[in-house]
C-alpha cells in the first residue's frame, strides 16, 4: 500500500485509463474538497512494476478530538474503489490499515466483503444514453416531456456558460434553494474554486434557464470520461410555476447525447425523499441502492441528523444570509 500525492502522474494516469472512472476520481476534485475545507487529501493506492493497479482518493477529516476519520469522498455522491480486477486485495489491504493509519475508513460506496459494515439510506439514479435524442425523449415519463414543453411555450430559454459570472448567477439561486429545502449552503469559497479548477479547464459547465431577463432556475455539470453528472441544480425564488428546472435537465440530456456521453448521472437522494426520487425516475433513470461502507477497528454508529433537522426551521424562517453564515462557519464538519 502507497500513499501518493494527488498531482503524482501515477494516480493521474491511472485514473484516466479507467473506463469507469468518474469526475470525482479525478484528482482536481480531491484537491478542490481538501483546499476548500483545510483537510489532507492522498491517493491510497496499490502497485506493481511501478504502476498503479487500484486505488481510492482519500481525505482524512480527522477532528483535533475524537478518531482518526479518512473518507473516500467527503462531499461526494458516489466514489467506489477503481481497481485492475474485482478490487478484493484493496479492500483487504485498507481493512488491515485500520488502527495505524486511520481509525475508521468510510467508502462512498457499495462493497461486497461481508466482513465489511456497510448501510446508508440513499439510493442513486443515472440514464444510460444512446445517440438517439428522439428515442431518448420517448423514454421521459409523459408529465417530464409536457413540463419542458411547457416551459418552451412560456418562453423560457436556456443558456450554457462557463464563465465566473455564471457560476454567481447559480449561486445565487442555489442560495435561495438551500433556503427553502432548510439546509446551509456550501462556503462561497467552495463555487469559486469549482470554477477555477472544474469548469474552467473545460470539465464542467452552468445552464441557466431565463424568463425574459430573469434567471428562473440552474444546474451545474461535470462532464468527464464519458459520464456528465448534474451536482447541483435549484430554482429561484418565484418561479413556482414555470417548469425551467425541466428544460434544464432536458438541455443538459441533449447536450450528452449530441457530444458522445453515454451516462447522465443525477447524483444520490435519500430514500425519504419520495417526490425527488419521482422527479429523477421520470427521466427514465435507472434507481439503484447506493449504500456505503466502513472500515474501522469498531462498528460505525450511523448519523442521526439531530442538528440537521434542528437547523432547518431557524434556515427555512431566516433570511438568506444566515443560510450562508450556517454554510460558512459548519458545513466543512459534514464531511
Amino acid at each position: 500500500m502507497t500513499l501518493l500525492a494527488l498531482e503524482d502522474r501515477r494516480w493521474r494516469e491511472f485514473v484516466e485509463s479507467r473506463p469507469d472512472s468518474t469526475i470525482f476520481h479525478h484528482p482536481l476534485w480531491a484537491k478542490l474538497l481538501a483546499d476548500c475545507y483545510g483537510y489532507r487529501a492522498m491517493a491510497v493506492v496499490l502497485e506493481a512494476s511501478g504502476a498503479v493497479t487500484a486505488g481510492i482518493p482519500a481525505i482524512d477529516v480527522s477532528l483535533p478530538v475524537g478518531p482518526r476519520r479518512w473518507v473516500s469522498l467527503p462531499f461526494t455522491d458516489h466514489c467506489p474503489p477503481l481497481a485492475r480486477g474485482d478490487g478484493a486485495d484493496l479492500i483487504g489491504i485498507l481493512g488491515e490499515l485500520a488502527g495505524s493509519s486511520f481509525d475508521v475508513l468510510e467508502l462512498r460506496a457499495a462493497v461486497s466483503d461481508p466482513t465489511v459494515q456497510s448501510g446508508g439510506a440513499f439510493v442513486r439514479h443515472d440514464l444510460a444514453l444512446s445517440d438517439d435524442v428522439a428515442s431518448t425523449w420517448k423514454r421521459l415519463r409523459r408529465n417530464h416531456r409536457r413540463s419542458v414543453q411547457d416551459a418552451e411555450a412560456a418562453g423560457v430559454r436556456i443558456a450554457r456558460g462557463s464563465s465566473a459570472s455564471d457560476v454567481d448567477t447559480f449561486y445565487r439561486i442555489h442560495v435561495q434553494t438551500r433556503r427553502r429545502l432548510g439546509v446551509p449552503v456550501q462556503p462561497r469559497r467552495f463555487f469559486q474554486l469549482l470554477f477555477e479548477r472544474v469548469i474552467r479547464p473545460g470539465l464542467g459547465f452552468v445552464l441557466t434557464a431565463y424568463q425574459g431577463d430573469a434567471p428562473a432556475a440552474a444546474g451545474i455539470f461535470c462532464a468527464w470520461n464519458g459520464t456528465l453528472t448534474c451536482k447541483y441544480s435549484g430554482r429561484a425564488d418565484g418561479f413556482e410555476k414555470v417548469d425551467a428546472v425541466h428544460l434544464v435537465y432536458w438541455n443538459a440530456i441533449r447536450w450528452a447525447i449530441e457530444n458522445g456521453y453515454h451516462t447522465f448521472d443525477l447524483g444520490r437522494t435519500g430514500i425519504e425523499q419520495a417526490q425527488l426520487r419521482s422527479f429523477k425516475v421520470g427521466w427514465g433513470t435507472r434507481e439503484e441502492p447506493l449504500p456505503y461502507a466502513w472500515l474501522g477497528r469498531a462498528p460505525v454508529r450511523a448519523s442521526s441528523h439531530r442538528l440537521e433537522r434542528a437547523m432547518g426551521p431557524v434556515i427555512r424562517n431566516s433570511s438568506p444570509w444566515v443560510c450562508r453564515a450556517i454554510g460558512e462557519v459548519f458545513y466543512k464538519y459534514a464531511a
